[in-house]
């Protein structure tokens, strides 16, 4: 590009730029830049995700290794704190208030450690969950990753002390009569659609508790008012009897109690279909289907937003 000067002679002018007059998000496109940590989309999130499973599997190892590593015991904890609830709930529920009437000795014990355990494992999930990028943000920060990875890393965590923990239960069941069987293998897909469900509940929580961390304040009281509403220490048609039909029904399909209620039935001869809600199955595919599925679009969608302000 040229122009004639004022004594006749011609200067050479800069070309224009190819780039003149395009907005920023043209620029961007152009060049094929993208924002800093946004959100991609579903599809490609899930297999992203899929490509850190080994980062969720060596984590969640790690923490579960690490948890109790000041303790003198050690992993000893992740058995004995759970059977000592029992033993407390015990003497409360079942000496002082009598909670297992109707229920026989040999039932009621078992029942009452699996349930202990069970429910621990959805509360320990929840509580790890409410923490999981509020406790972590330094990670977070430093490091581009699904940060789906670390709610699913904790959860799995709590999933191998349970794992580790079922000896005790198994243990506990047979000394009070109840020995293996084929209704043992129903543990495996409880235990799978529990993980499910706590998985869910926990990207949720952790996504709230990223923006609201005193979140982990109250959790504690929520989840003891939820396990006293779960039938921990009793049986909730045993409970209520007498109560209007409706009702029972509404508080047997609470999820924490279907899944109790799978593992007993799976674990105890005396713990038999009655104890169990209609469709109980069906209940427990749902609840795990749609909290997660629901849980992991809910955090998914605050993606970017992680670890900033």
């Amino acid at each position: 590009m040229s122009e004639t000067t004022h004594d006749g002679g011609v200067a050479l002018g800069a070309a224009s730029s190819p780039d003149t007059g395009l907005t920023a998000a043209e620029l961007a496109a152009r060049y094929g830049l993208s924002v800093s940590g946004a959100r991609p989309p579903l599809v490609e999130y899930v297999r992203r995700l899929w490509g850190r499973r080994h980062f969720i599997l060596a984590f969640s190892s790690a923490k579960l290794t690490a948890q109790y590593s000041q303790a003198k015991l050690g992993q000893v904890w992740q058995v004995a704190t759970p059977l000592l609830n029992a033993a407390v709930y015990y003497f409360v529920f079942g000496v002082i208030l009598k909670a297992g009437r109707g229920m026989p000795h040999d039932t009621y014990i078992p029942f009452l450690v699996t349930g202990v355990f069970v429910f621990t494992f959805t509360q320990s999930s929840v509580m790890a969950g409410v923490r999981a990028i509020s406790g972590n943000l330094g990670l977070v920060r430093a490091l581009h990753f699904p940060r789906a990875s670390l709610p699913i890393s904790f959860a799995l965590q709590q999933l191998q002390q349970l794992l580790f923990s079922m000896i005790v239960v198994f243990v506990v069941v047979v000394g009070f009569g109840s020995y293996p069987s084929l209704s043992w293998l129903l543990i495996v897909p409880a235990l799978v659609l529990q993980f499910l469900f706590n998985t869910g509940l926990a990207l949720v929580l952790a996504r709230m508790g990223a923006k609201t961390p005193d979140l982990a304040q109250l959790m504690p009281f929520l989840l003891r008012t939820w396990m006293y509403a779960s039938g921990v220490m009793f049986s909730i048609s045993g409970i209520l009897a007498g109560r209007p039909e409706w009702f029972i029904r509404l508080m047997q399909a609470n999820p924490a109690a279907v899944y109790m209620d799978l593992i007993r039935f799976a674990l105890i001869d005396g713990y038999g279909a009655s104890h169990l809600p209609p469709h109980v199955w069906a209940l427990a595919l749902f609840w795990a289907v749609v909290v997660f599925a629901g849980g992991f679009v809910y955090f998914w969608k605050a993606e970017e937003r992680y670890g900033r302000g």
